[in-house]
């Protein structure tokens, strides 16, 4: 079974691959030192959401604060000394926890990303983004960056030649004329999963497939180890599955370990990821030019079907 509860220390190998139906602060003293290469942090904001029954309300700045630090305590234990760390937050509480990063961490940068949609307000500015905060154990060097794993590929606007007139610093094809851009720190090609999308749940704060991926593929060789302690409906585990990764994922809602179990035999069948395809991150509204390199397999549907008869 993937989905367990530890009352015993455990090593990394009899937690891989596994869904720890449990709260974080109780799963954590049986976890193993030292094991994960990358940990992705998306805990509760610092606001009122009722997530299936599990209510998380907002709190003083200062106290919420202390509850990071509680966290903190909780999973850098399981962090390699040369491992990453990436945090998601909104920007308010983003004023909450910087200083906390900044006193435990190495903060090497602050990624923004646009959420595409979100509600209107009628006296201020739409809030649409959101922050990963990038941290490492280590303040030396000694970390994993794999930069040309996450390069986004973008159609050219103005597709400069050389003075033999060959292109420059871009790809000529039939099917168009791209560059592969270096990443920055500010996202505009996420797409929040909405309702026709497959990897979409009714989780409240779901992180899309691709977000992940990008955080997975940069900072992770591959076959490393990724620990998620608020797995939510089971993201990071799915994609590391569908990427070649070991996860363990911690989540004290079991109903939202069903849901992720449901999600990690269907990436058996389709481990696409939408927005990357032949190897890159594609740029936002450019499925029709992305190759389908992994088709469905209708072997794997038909076991798929029999596994989720289980649920």
């Amino acid at each position: 079974m993937r989905v367990v509860k530890l009352d015993a220390p455990v090593s990394g190998g009899e937690i891989e691959g596994k869904i720890i139906n449990q709260d974080i602060f109780e799963a954590a003293r049986f976890l193993p030192k030292s094991f994960a290469d990358l940990i992705v942090l998306d805990p509760p904001y610092n606001l009122l959401k009722n997530f299936h029954g599990h209510v998380f309300e907002g709190r003083d700045k200062d106290e919420y604060a202390r509850y990071f630090r509680m966290i903190l305590d909780a999973v850098l234990p399981a962090l390699k000394a040369c491992g990453t760390i990436y945090v998601c937050s909104d920007w308010k509480t983003s004023m909450h926890i910087a200083p906390v990063l900044e006193d435990r961490l190495c903060v090497r940068n602050r990624i923004t990303w646009e959420r595409e949609k979100g509600r209107g307000a009628k006296a201020n500015w739409k809030n649409n983004t959101e922050d990963v905060w990038f941290c490492t154990k280590s303040k030396s060097d000694d970390y994993v960056f794999n930069l040309d794993a996450v390069k986004l590929k973008r159609k050219v606007i103005a597709p400069y030649r050389d003075t033999e007139g060959k292109p420059k610093d871009w790809d000529e094809s039939e099917d168009g004329n791209y560059r592969l851009t270096h990443p920055s720190n500010i996202w505009t090609d996420i797409t929040i999963p909405f309702w026709s999308m497959p990897e979409n749940t009714d989780h409240p704060t779901q992180k899309p497939e691709k977000l992940i991926a990008k955080l997975v593929l940069a900072s992770t060789p591959p076959g490393g180890f990724v620990f998620d302690p608020f797995l939510g409906s089971g993201t990071t585990g799915v994609v590391c599955k569908k990427l070649g990764r070991r996860f363990v994922g911690v989540e004290q809602n079991t109903e939202y370990c069903c849901w992720a179990m449901k999600r990690l035999i269907l990436a058996d069948v389709d481990p696409s990821i939408q927005g990357y395809a032949d190897g890159v991150f594609w740029e936002r509204n450019s499925l029709a030019d992305q190759k389908n390199e992994s088709p469905r397999k209708d072997s794997l549907a038909a076991q798929a079907q029999t596994d989720l008869s289980l649920f």
